[in-house]
């Protein structure tokens, strides 16, 4: 367990980002637009113990690029390419998406790195049964990203706060760098795209058919400095899941109400960012129920009836696989290094890049 770092500010922060919209479009009876908000509140994630300059910066960067992948999400669904229609082009697309958000991410140097989020987001909101009107969605995902961005410096409202927002000066991209953001992207492609494919395959005979969450996963050990880290990132993944569906039994087997379930979820993202930084098990304890419940919000607004023991089932599976396939790829350039450059450090800093650098 990592020391606390004012994890409480950042977690009072996105739960109020993530109820206040979802409360709003319930009061209004408009649920359907629940993943858009949901997925535009991820912008009070970043930047979570910035000064409000550098964070309003990384966090109009971060929802500007979620607002992009939302808008195509969008596209994409109402063409036909979802999971449940065109699973491969799904895939295909998504992979895409994870290769090209990390890139974006890296040069824009956004924290939390990677495209986890933008994989998450691109394939839910494409694979959703019922598809709102384009400019409803649009404006349901612009609104909340204002709304998060307004609750990153909602704090200046403390005068000894009020100081000047300075914008802060990035370094540039160039050399050495520029190689290895190239090289994390290539990886996100990989992981992304093989464990999706996995899945893909898989899914007839083993019965799931949410692809999209053994790409999620896929890329999860893919952040970190070094080899263990990472390796122990995608373990810790199945064990958070595997307790985190067993809170989400608990949960369903209430049959909360869809008000109760608006809070749970808020209550759930306080929960993991309180966690995410410190401890990845107890945060994927509040994280997998808080997935698969925004899902379940989802689906309300549809006539499509939402089968929660498929949904179980599915996330822990799938987890499996792109947990796996993710560690694997984190371990091919270590092996590489060690049984056929021979090399004596195995994880030490690799100037070709790769998740198995330290």
């Amino acid at each position: 367990m990592a020391p606390a770092h004012r994890d409480h500010e950042v977690a009072i922060r996105c739960g109020i980002t993530v109820l206040v919209p979802l409360v709003t479009l319930l009061l209004i009876g408009r649920i359907d637009l629940a993943i858009f908000a949901s997925f535009g509140a991820f912008t009070g994630i970043y930047g979570r113990n910035l000064d409000h300059g550098a964070r309003l910066l990384m966090q109009a960067r971060g929802g500007a690029l979620m607002f992009v992948v939302l808008l195509l999400a969008t596209l994409a669904g109402r063409n036909g390419l979802s999971g449940t229609q065109d699973p491969w082009a799904l895939v295909g697309l998504t992979t895409l998406v994870a290769g090209s958000c990390a890139v974006v991410a890296a040069y824009w140097n956004l924290r939390p790195s990677g495209s986890l989020f933008h994989i998450f987001a691109f394939a839910a909101v494409s694979s959703v049964p019922y598809q709102p009107l384009l400019g409803e969605s649009l404006l349901a995902a612009a609104a909340t990203i204002v709304f998060a961005l307004l609750v990153g410096i909602s704090a200046r409202v403390v005068p000894r706060n009020r100081h000047r927002i300075r914008r802060p000066v990035g370094e540039p991209v160039t050399g050495l760098r520029h190689r290895l953001v190239w090289s994390e992207a290539s990886w996100y492609v990989v992981a992304a795209g093989l464990s999706g494919s996995v899945a893909t395959a898989l899914g007839p005979v083993l019965g799931i058919e949410h692809n999209y969450w053994a790409m999620v996963a896929a890329v999860v050990p893919l952040v970190g400095h070094s080899t263990r880290y990472r390796v122990n990132r995608g373990i810790q993944r199945i064990i958070g899941t595997f307790i985190g569906l067993l809170v989400l039994a608990a949960v369903l087997w209430t049959q909360p109400p869809l008000w109760a379930i608006v809070l749970i979820i808020a209550g759930l993202q306080c929960t993991a960012e309180l966690f995410i930084a410190r401890q990845y098990v107890l945060a994927q304890i509040a994280v997998t129920p808080l997935a698969l419940l925004s899902t379940v919000l989802a689906m309300s607004a549809s006539s499509t009836e939402v089968e929660t023991s498929g949904l179980v089932y599915d996330r822990f599976i799938e987890t499996m696989i792109g947990a796996v396939v993710g560690m694997a790829c984190v371990l091919t350039p270590w092996a590489w290094r060690k049984w056929v450059l021979r090399s004596d450090s195995p994880a030490r800093i690799n100037p070709a890049g790769g998740p198995g650098q330290s």
